[in-house]
C-alpha cells in the first residue's frame, strides 16, 4: 500500500521505480497514473449538466488564458529555449502557474521540448504524428510509460534550482490548489455570478484545463501535418493560424522550429502573437526582459 501511495503522489519515487522495474523502454500506458487525465475530462463533461451562466465562461476563459500564457510564455519559451531572462521568483511563480495546468512541471516539460527539437520528426522524437501516429502524438506519448522519466541530461540549467525540483516531484499539488481555491471562491463569491463552489472548479478547472490541453496538444500533432511551411527545417513543422489564436501564438510552428531562439514565434506583424505580447507587457514592469529576438536575414531566409 505505502509504494502504491509513494508512486502515485511522489514522481521522484514513481521514476526510481519504472527504473527498478525495467519499464524505462516500455511504451505501454501506467492506466493508474492515467486515472486524473481521464477525470479531468469527465469533469469538464459534467459542465453539460450545470447552469450555464455567461459568467461561469468568461471565468473558464480568464483561466484558460492565464494557465496557456504560463505554458507558452514560461514553460516553452523560458524553460525550454531561454529566450528572455527574469528573476528567480517570476520563475517559480510561473513556473507554478504553468503547473496547475496540470501538464506535470517545468524541468519535465523542457526536457522532453528540448528533446523534440534535437529528434524532430525522426524515429528518436517521442511525439512525431510522422514517425509513429496522430493520436500517440497528440496524446498518447505523455501517458507511456518510458516518457514518465526526466531525462536531466536535457535540463541541468533547470534542475539546480530546489523549488522548480519540488513542483515536478509533486505536480499534483498546484492543480489541487487551484481546485480548492476555485471552489472557496465560487462558495464565497456568488455574487459574481459563478454559481457556487462546485459549478467554478467545473467551468474554472476542468473545461478549461480539457481546452489548454488539447490546444497545447495540438502544436505536436496538427502543426506537424497541416498548415504552411515557409522554412526548409529539415522537419515538418506548419505554420497554422487557428493553433496561433488557440494557444496565443504557439501556431506559428514553422517559424519557431527555423529559429527556436526568438521570443517571438510570430515573425511578422500580420502573425498574431499574445504570448509576445504580453511578454512584452511584462517587461515594463520590470519583471523579464533581455528578449532574444530574430533578425531580417534569418526571417528571410528560405533554407
Amino acid at each position: 500500500m505505502k509504494e502504491f501511495i509513494l508512486k502515485i503522489f511522489d514522481n521522484k519515487y514513481a521514476e526510481k521505480y519504472y527504473l527498478k522495474h525495467h519499464d524505462i523502454d516500455d511504451s505501454s500506458i501506467d492506466w493508474l497514473r492515467v486515472l486524473p487525465f481521464i477525470a479531468i475530462h469527465i469533469g469538464a463533461v459534467l459542465a453539460f449538466f450545470t447552469d450555464f451562466s455567461w459568467s461561469l465562461l468568461y471565468f473558464a476563459l480568464g483561466s484558460f488564458f492565464v494557465r496557456m500564457f504560463a505554458i507558452t510564455g514560461f514553460y516553452h519559451r523560458y524553460f525550454s529555449h531561454k529566450t528572455f531572462k527574469t528573476s528567480r521568483i517570476i520563475q517559480f511563480i510561473f513556473g507554478f502557474i504553468g503547473a496547475t495546468a496540470a501538464q506535470r512541471g517545468p524541468i519535465w516539460w523542457a526536457s522532453h521540448h528540448r528533446r523534440h527539437h534535437q529528434n524532430s520528426d525522426n524515429e528518436h522524437d517521442h511525439h512525431s504524428p510522422h514517425t509513429h501516429n496522430i493520436l500517440w502524438s497528440h496524446m498518447g506519448w505523455f501517458l507511456a510509460k518510458k516518457n514518465f522519466l526526466t531525462d536531466l541530461s536535457y535540463v541541468k540549467d533547470l534542475y539546480k534550482f530546489k523549488e522548480l525540483r519540488i513542483i515536478d516531484r509533486f505536480d499534483w499539488m498546484p492543480p489541487l490548489l487551484l481546485i480548492i481555491s476555485l471552489y472557496l471562491i465560487g462558495e464565497y463569491s456568488s455574487f459574481l455570478g459563478f454559481g457556487n463552489g462546485f459549478t467554478t472548479v467545473i467551468w474554472g478547472f476542468f473545461v478549461s484545463t480539457v481546452f489548454v490541453y488539447h490546444s497545447t496538444f495540438a502544436v505536436n500533432s496538427i502543426a506537424h501535418l497541416w498548415g504552411r511551411q515557409r522554412y526548409k527545417t529539415n522537419e515538418q513543422s506548419k505554420n497554422n493560424f487557428l493553433i496561433a489564436l488557440l494557444t496565443l501564438g504557439e501556431g506559428w510552428h514553422n517559424n519557431h522550429h527555423h529559429f527556436p531562439g526568438s521570443i517571438r514565434q510570430g515573425f511578422f506583424w500580420w502573425e498574431i502573437d499574445l504570448t509576445y505580447y504580453v511578454l512584452r507587457m511584462l517587461s515594463l514592469f520590470g519583471l523579464v526582459g533581455n528578449f532574444r529576438t530574430v533578425s531580417n536575414a534569418i526571417k528571410q531566409k528560405r533554407s
